[in-house]
Protein backbone atom coordinates (compact mmCIF):
# COMPACT_ATOMS: atom_id res chain seq x y z
CA UNK A 1 0.00 0.00 0.00
CA UNK A 2 1.81 3.26 -1.19
CA UNK A 3 0.84 6.33 0.81
CA UNK A 4 1.55 9.93 0.02
CA UNK A 5 2.27 12.44 2.31
CA UNK A 6 2.11 15.83 2.46
CA UNK A 7 2.04 19.23 4.92
CA UNK A 8 1.94 22.58 5.30
CA UNK A 9 -0.24 23.63 2.50
CA UNK A 10 -1.10 26.87 4.30
CA UNK A 11 -3.90 28.18 1.62
CA UNK A 12 -1.68 27.60 -1.32
CA UNK A 13 -3.69 26.58 -4.33
CA UNK A 14 -0.81 26.80 -6.67
CA UNK A 15 1.61 24.37 -4.72
CA UNK A 16 -1.62 22.10 -3.56
CA UNK A 17 -1.77 21.87 -7.38
CA UNK A 18 1.51 20.88 -7.71
CA UNK A 19 1.59 18.10 -4.85
CA UNK A 20 -1.93 16.87 -6.03
CA UNK A 21 -0.37 16.69 -9.67
CA UNK A 22 2.43 14.15 -8.10
CA UNK A 23 -0.22 12.31 -6.51
CA UNK A 24 -1.68 11.51 -9.86
CA UNK A 25 1.66 10.18 -10.88
CA UNK A 26 2.85 8.34 -7.52
CA UNK A 27 -0.75 6.87 -7.68
CA UNK A 28 -0.66 6.67 -3.95
CA UNK A 29 -3.35 3.95 -2.31
CA UNK A 30 -3.97 7.03 0.40
CA UNK A 31 -2.60 10.56 1.07
CA UNK A 32 -1.84 11.93 4.50
CA UNK A 33 -2.29 15.73 5.11
CA UNK A 34 -0.14 16.17 8.14
CA UNK A 35 -2.08 20.10 8.88
CA UNK A 36 -2.03 23.47 8.32
CA UNK A 37 -4.37 23.22 5.87
CA UNK A 38 -5.96 26.92 4.42
CA UNK A 39 -4.04 29.70 7.00
CA UNK A 40 -0.93 30.51 6.63
CA UNK A 41 -0.17 31.25 9.89
CA UNK A 42 0.99 34.71 11.11
CA UNK A 43 4.77 34.38 11.47
CA UNK A 44 4.09 32.89 8.05
CA UNK A 45 4.47 35.58 4.67
CA UNK A 46 1.34 34.64 2.34
CA UNK A 47 2.48 31.68 -0.02
CA UNK A 48 2.29 31.88 -3.76
CA UNK A 49 -1.18 31.29 -4.61
CA UNK A 50 -2.70 32.09 -1.41
CA UNK A 51 -6.39 31.26 -2.35
CA UNK A 52 -7.96 29.30 1.11
CA UNK A 53 -11.33 28.96 -0.37
CA UNK A 54 -9.42 27.17 -3.07
CA UNK A 55 -7.54 24.48 -1.30
CA UNK A 56 -10.96 23.66 0.38
CA UNK A 57 -12.73 23.00 -2.90
CA UNK A 58 -9.63 21.10 -4.39
CA UNK A 59 -9.24 18.67 -1.04
CA UNK A 60 -13.33 18.68 -1.00
CA UNK A 61 -12.76 17.09 -4.57
CA UNK A 62 -9.99 14.58 -3.29
CA UNK A 63 -11.33 13.85 -0.32
CA UNK A 64 -12.58 10.04 -0.45
CA UNK A 65 -8.65 9.10 -0.30
CA UNK A 66 -7.76 11.21 2.45
CA UNK A 67 -6.29 11.10 5.72
CA UNK A 68 -6.06 14.18 7.62
CA UNK A 69 -4.73 15.76 11.03
CA UNK A 70 -5.03 19.05 12.09
CA UNK A 71 -2.16 21.72 12.64
CA UNK A 72 -1.54 24.64 14.71
CA UNK A 73 -2.87 26.79 12.25
CA UNK A 74 -6.08 25.14 11.74
CA UNK A 75 -9.05 26.09 13.55
CA UNK A 76 -13.12 25.04 13.77
CA UNK A 77 -13.92 27.26 11.34
CA UNK A 78 -11.24 25.44 8.76
CA UNK A 79 -13.37 22.15 9.35
CA UNK A 80 -16.60 24.31 8.85
CA UNK A 81 -15.03 23.99 5.07
CA UNK A 82 -13.75 21.19 4.96
CA UNK A 83 -15.91 18.05 3.89
CA UNK A 84 -13.21 15.13 5.51
CA UNK A 85 -11.94 14.96 9.29
CA UNK A 86 -9.20 16.77 10.09
CA UNK A 87 -9.34 17.82 13.45
CA UNK A 88 -7.65 15.00 15.49
CA UNK A 89 -4.91 15.53 16.94
CA UNK A 90 -3.16 12.33 15.06
CA UNK A 91 -4.47 9.52 13.64
CA UNK A 92 -2.33 5.79 13.41
CA UNK A 93 -1.97 3.68 10.16
CA UNK A 94 -1.08 0.17 10.36
CA UNK A 95 0.21 -0.20 7.23
CA UNK A 96 2.89 -3.86 6.20
CA UNK A 97 2.87 -4.86 9.56
CA UNK A 98 3.90 -1.30 11.53
CA UNK A 99 2.32 1.72 13.22
CA UNK A 100 2.50 4.91 11.60
CA UNK A 101 2.28 7.91 14.18
CA UNK A 102 1.02 10.54 12.22
CA UNK A 103 0.64 14.36 13.29
CA UNK A 104 1.19 17.82 12.82
CA UNK A 105 4.23 18.11 15.28
CA UNK A 106 3.16 20.94 17.28
CA UNK A 107 2.19 18.44 20.12
CA UNK A 108 4.07 14.95 20.00
CA UNK A 109 7.12 15.73 17.92
CA UNK A 110 10.74 14.26 17.00
CA UNK A 111 11.59 15.89 20.37
CA UNK A 112 9.19 14.81 22.16
CA UNK A 113 8.19 10.93 20.86
CA UNK A 114 4.54 9.49 22.40
CA UNK A 115 4.80 6.43 23.45
CA UNK A 116 6.13 3.87 20.61
CA UNK A 117 8.01 0.57 20.06
CA UNK A 118 10.96 0.37 18.09
CA UNK A 119 10.62 -0.06 14.72
CA UNK A 120 7.42 1.91 14.67
CA UNK A 121 7.11 4.93 12.28
CA UNK A 122 6.49 8.43 13.50
CA UNK A 123 5.46 11.30 11.26
CA UNK A 124 5.47 14.84 11.31
CA UNK A 125 5.12 18.25 9.58
CA UNK A 126 5.51 21.63 11.48
CA UNK A 127 8.73 22.59 11.17
CA UNK A 128 8.79 22.68 7.29
CA UNK A 129 11.74 20.90 7.00
CA UNK A 130 12.23 17.41 5.37
CA UNK A 131 13.84 14.41 8.26
CA UNK A 132 14.14 10.93 7.47
CA UNK A 133 16.03 9.37 10.48
CA UNK A 134 15.86 6.80 12.96
CA UNK A 135 15.62 8.11 17.10
CA UNK A 136 16.05 5.82 19.89
CA UNK A 137 14.68 2.67 17.33
CA UNK A 138 11.76 4.50 15.89
CA UNK A 139 11.77 5.91 12.42
CA UNK A 140 11.04 9.29 12.48
CA UNK A 141 9.94 11.21 8.95
CA UNK A 142 9.00 14.57 7.97
CA UNK A 143 7.91 15.38 4.41
CA UNK A 144 9.03 19.00 4.59
CA UNK A 145 6.36 21.94 3.64
CA UNK A 146 4.43 21.81 0.08
CA UNK A 147 4.46 25.54 0.07
CA UNK A 148 6.88 27.41 2.33
CA UNK A 149 9.68 25.18 3.08
CA UNK A 150 12.66 26.42 5.72
CA UNK A 151 15.90 26.56 5.39
CA UNK A 152 16.82 26.86 1.79
CA UNK A 153 14.91 23.20 1.27
CA UNK A 154 12.69 22.92 -1.63
CA UNK A 155 9.40 22.58 -1.64
CA UNK A 156 8.78 18.79 -1.09
CA UNK A 157 6.43 16.13 -0.24
CA UNK A 158 6.88 12.15 1.54
CA UNK A 159 6.54 8.81 -0.41
CA UNK A 160 6.17 5.35 1.45
CA UNK A 161 6.16 2.39 -0.86
CA UNK A 162 7.60 -0.82 -0.71
CA UNK A 163 9.51 -0.47 2.25
CA UNK A 164 11.33 2.75 1.72
CA UNK A 165 10.35 6.25 2.72
CA UNK A 166 11.54 9.08 -0.29
CA UNK A 167 11.04 12.95 0.43
CA UNK A 168 11.26 14.54 -3.07
CA UNK A 169 10.73 17.86 -4.68
CA UNK A 170 8.59 18.37 -7.49
CA UNK A 171 11.34 18.04 -9.92
CA UNK A 172 11.54 14.42 -8.99
CA UNK A 173 14.84 14.54 -7.13
CA UNK A 174 15.19 12.36 -4.26
CA UNK A 175 16.08 14.16 -0.79
CA UNK A 176 16.30 11.81 2.00
CA UNK A 177 15.54 8.68 1.64
CA UNK A 178 15.20 5.86 4.14
CA UNK A 179 14.53 2.12 4.34
CA UNK A 180 12.20 0.91 7.15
Amino acid sequence: MKLMFISDIHGSLHWLEQALAKAEEEQPHTLVILGDFLYHGPRNPLPEGYNPQGVADRLNAYGKSLVAVRGNCDAEVDQMLLQFPMMGDYVMILHEGRKIYATHGHGFSIDNLPALSPQDVFIQGHTHLPVADVKEGIVVLNPGSISLPKENNPNSYGILDNGEFSIKDFAGNVIKRITL
